[in-house]
This record gives C-alpha cells, structure tokens and sequence, in this order.
C-alpha cells in the first residue's frame, strides 16, 4: 500500500522542448551553418553580451588566468581531477579488444577507437560550473581522444576563471569563451575559426540540450539531458534533517528539478516536510530550490522495502540516494537509474563535484536505456574480419550463395560464389563466356 506525503503539482515528463525553444534553435544552427564566425559573434554579443577580439583562449591568456587563482582553488581542482581520472582509468582499462578464431583460420576481433575530436561543453549562466569539465574533458582524454575542445560562456562579462583552470587542467587541448546554441552549433558544424567535432558531451540549459537533439546525426552527443533529478529511498533509520538537507541540493539546479523521497517510515516523511519547510526561508539558493520542491517534490510512504524499490526503478531518477540500514541490497535489486549513492555516508552532491564518478547523467526516464557519460562514449567499438584459410573461405562463400538468395540478394551471392569456385577451381553458371 502507498501513501502520498506530498504530490507534485506538476510533473517534469515533457521530452522534447518547448515550441519556441525548438524555433529558436532551429533558427540559430541554421544561421550559424551559412554565415559561420560572423553569426557566432552577433549570438553571443545578443544572448552574453560577449564579442572579444578572439573567442578562443590563447596559451598566454590561459596561463594567466590560472595563475590568478588563489592556490587552495588550484589544489581542489587538481585534487578531484585526479579522483575522476583514476576511475576514468579504471574504466578504460576494463575495456579490452579481443580476437577469436572461430573457424579454422577465421579470425573475428573488435577494437574500441577513440573518435577524433570531441566538444566538452561546460555550462556557465548564474553558476561557475567547474565540475563540468571535469567529467568532459578528463573522460574523453582517458579514452585517447587526440583533439578536446572546450566551450564555456562568460558569466556575466566576466571570464570564469576557475572554469577556464578547470578545463586547462584536465587537457583541453582549445578553450573557447563562447556558450549557448551558438557554441554547440559551432562545435558541430565547425567555422572559420573552429573545425568540427565528432562528439559533443556535457550538460546545459534547455537551448543546449535542444541544440544537442537537433544536432545529433551530424554530430554524436552524450545523451539527451533534461533537468537534475533527485530521489532518495528511506528506512526509519535515515535521518530526517539529513535527506532534507540533500533533497534541497538538488533541488537548487533549478526550479524544475524533481525531488523525491519514498520512504517505509511514514514519521521520516513528516519530518522532512518539517525540516525543508525550515531550511528553505534562509537557503541562498532558494530561487530555484523552493519553486522546485513546491511544484516538483514529491514524498512516497510505501511498506517495505521491496515495493520502495520497484517504485524507485519507475520513477528512474538520475541520482537515487539509498539511506537505508543495509544501503548496498538496492545494487542487486534495482536496475533503472543513472547512479546509485549507498548510505549516509556519500550524498549526490559528492558525485556532481568530488568523488570520481561522472555527474553527467541520464534524465527524464532515459536511464530505462541507458547510463551516463563515460570512457566508452568517446570510443567506437569497431570490429575487423580476416579470413586466411582458403577451404574456411570456400565453405563460406558456399553458405552465403545459398543464404542471400533465401534473401533475393543474387550480388552478395555472386560474390561468395566467386571465392568458393576460384578455390574449389570450378566455374561458375553465371560468369560470361569469353564470346559473350
């Protein structure tokens, strides 16, 4: 049986952008697609109030403005690039290539290459988002891509120095000081000043993520990204204060970010009502925070865990927090999430910011199919086939003769027939005659 503690009043299911959204963007890709640098520069003097001589970061310029940063900045920032990178390492590492033989001189192989340019795109608006390129820029490097790209906005005129540390930091190989559809639509389609990508990663406002959508095919991206989600799975051993304290860390990306809690303890769920109704007054952040909670928090009273769980794997929340006495029975009985934070003693917050996980995650349902950014999304798995033994080559060409004209496919036959009779020294029926 379920109780409902707190409905949303609006719910956050809306795939796709606004109408006016996808116009804009439609209209801005375009743009930038026929007039290149030029259109680049009026988008973003009109949206960033932005037209430097050069958009893109010089050495010189980069070094300057990292070494203008006080040293304990530095020392974060080189401290929780070197938790992402190790995981990074660990990750590519678990990716191996392989060779079987699998008829007698049949070889079959794959080998995961990384593409050859890849956009990170690191978000900026009210907030330095620092963490950002993190996850872009050290994932793609680790996987072996030769060319990164980073692209990050001013925040209000202003260079965001941490960002620009950040990205230098973790190997961008160029630094643009561009955001928005016109940044995303650059990496894609490339200007005169910035040749293309193959593969554009990293979260942004929902201009970017449309851009993203309407540039996918042209361009690879990460994943279809919508707003942050939280969802956190109690007992009545969790601490009241504490899952109101992390619902609301969420909840401050912005004022659609879902929020909720399912919970076996119908007391846990009156408390943090109690509690956020205390903390919001005085939340700096609560511009965003209380209209996210108000319109999009929900609190979920279940009996058991188990049905905590099931309900959990509907909602398939981006981040899931299992504050619960034995937290790690949610790896063997959940399945759809984007990343799962196992007891008190972790929280989202330490994966959007320092633990060395990626923070760029599925939104909107989308981790039913699939999971979030990583070494294996900058890297094609590509297969390759050598057959060296010629009576494998006969029986093969023997089998595909008979199997594509099941199909009707007389050329794909042709050509196993071909190799069967060179091998065999037969003829075959179909070839021309020499008076022909």
């Amino acid at each position: 049986m379920k109780t409902v503690l707190k409905a949303a009043p609006r719910t956050s299911t809306q795939r796709g952008a606004e109408p006016s959204v996808r116009a804009t963007v439609e209209q801005i890709i375009e743009d930038v697609g026929r007039r290149g640098d030029e259109a680049v520069r009026e988008y973003s003097e009109r949206f960033d109030h932005w037209s430097p001589e050069a958009f893109r970061l010089d050495p010189a310029r980069i070094e300057e403005i990292v070494d203008g940063l006080p040293a304990q900045v530095l020392d974060d920032i080189r401290f929780v690039q070197r938790q992402v990178r190790s995981f990074a390492r660990v990750q590519r590492d678990s990716m191996h290539d392989v060779e079987v033989e699998t008829l007698p001189g049949v070889f079959l192989g794959h080998r995961h290459v990384p593409v050859s340019a890849a956009g990170a795109y690191i978000p900026g608006g009210r907030y330095p988002l620092t963490a950002s390129a993190h996850m872009t820029i050290i994932t793609a490097k680790v996987a072996g891509v030769p060319r990164v790209v980073a692209c990050t906005p001013p925040i209000h005129g202003e260079i965001p120095a941490a960002t620009v540390a950040a990205a230098h930091l973790a190997g961008a190989d160029e630094i643009y000081l561009l955001g928005g559809v016109q940044a995303v639509a650059a990496l894609a389609l490339g200007t005169e000043t910035m040749r293309p990508v193959d593969l554009i990663a990293g979260p942004g406002n929902a201009y970017v993520a449309e851009a993203k959508r309407q540039l996918f095919g042209t361009v690879g991206i990460d994943l279809f990204a919508g707003p942050t989600e939280i969802l956190i799975i109690a007992d009545a051993h969790a601490d009241p204060f504490v899952v109101a304290v992390d619902l609301l860390s969420q909840a401050e990306h912005g004022p659609d970010s879902p929020a909720v809690l399912i919970t076996t303890s119908r007391e846990v769920g009156e408390e943090v009502i109690r509690h956020i109704d205390a903390l919001l007054p005085g939340m700096p952040t609560k511009d965003f925070a209380e209209p996210a909670w108000r319109n999009h928090g929900e609190i979920h009273v279940v009996d058991t865990l188990d049905e905590a769980f099931t309900l959990a794997d509907a909602f398939a929340s981006e981040h899931v927090e299992v504050l619960t006495e034995d937290p790690r029975k949610a790896l063997d009985l959940m399945h759809d999430f984007g990343a799962l934070f196992l007891g008190e003693g972790t929280c989202v917050s330490y994966g959007d910011k320092v633990i060395g996980t990626n923070h760029v995650l599925p939104t909107k349902g989308a981790a039913r199919y699939t999971g979030g950014l990583w070494v294996g999304k900058y890297l094609k798995t590509v297969t390759y086939q050598e057959v060296r033994d010629p009576e494998s080559s006969a029986l093969l060409g023997e089998v595909c003769g008979r199997a594509a004209r099941v199909e009707l496919f007389e050329g794909h036959a042709r050509a196993g027939d071909v190799r069967a009779a060179k091998i065999r020294g037969t003829t075959v029926p179909w070839a021309p005659t020499a008076s022909s």
